[in-house]
């Protein structure tokens, strides 16, 4: 005789910080910052045929009070590094980041003064989403990947621990245009780049 005959509807054991991350992964808000090619293909995430929807996610907000999800999608432009840092301290904890695309994640074919060689040096990155552009189901796996780690992040202190040893980090990160170069471009004497 075991505590389920006791209990005919059954009984469910889990911890608090298991509740709360289903609660959590189940009703992410996401705030776009759509600026460039990028945000064609996390646009057509919220049309009928990905139907971002099921996800709890087919409300993209206007306003970053009432996001958790900043999803950069495109290049970022050192004019535009100022807007994000700040969209993204109006974001309320806990907040996440996913970087859409090459441009975003690490400056992509931009390697130039004037667009910022990934915004993980502005704000700390979740999940680093490749492609140029990323299709929308690239996305839907970036989304689902970003889910996986809300269901089991922790709660309290340890998270805020946790973010901001991750943003000292990235901000700690060494720019691309200081890194040494993985090889040479160098043109042979005698030989012409048309042969």
């Amino acid at each position: 005789m075991g505590i389920e005959e006791k209990l005919p509807a059954g009984f469910l054991l889990t911890t608090v910080e298991q509740v709360a991350g289903y609660m959590r992964k189940s009703s992410v808000w996401p705030a776009t910052f759509g600026l460039a090619c990028c945000a064609i293909e996390m646009m057509a995430v919220g049309t009928p045929d990905y139907d971002i929807a099921r996800f709890g996610m087919e409300r993209f907000s206007a306003t970053p009070r009432q996001a958790d999800l900043m999803i950069v999608a495109g290049r970022v432009s050192q004019k535009m590094a100022p807007v994000v840092r700040q969209v993204y301290d109006q974001m309320p904890e806990p907040k996440w980041v996913i970087s859409m695309g090459v441009c975003a994640s690490s400056g992509g074919m931009f390697n130039n003064y004037a667009i910022v060689q990934g915004v993980d040096h502005i704000v700390p990155v979740d999940v680093y989403l490749p492609g140029c552009p990323p299709r929308p189901q690239m996305l839907l796996n970036a989304i689902l990947t970003l889910h996986d780690q809300i269901q089991n992040s922790k709660l309290g202190v340890n998270r805020v621990a946790a973010a901001r040893a991750a943003e000292e980090a990235a901000l700690r990160a060494t720019p691309t245009h200081l890194m040494a170069p993985t090889h040479d471009h160098a043109v042979p004497a005698g030989r012409s780049l048309l042969a």
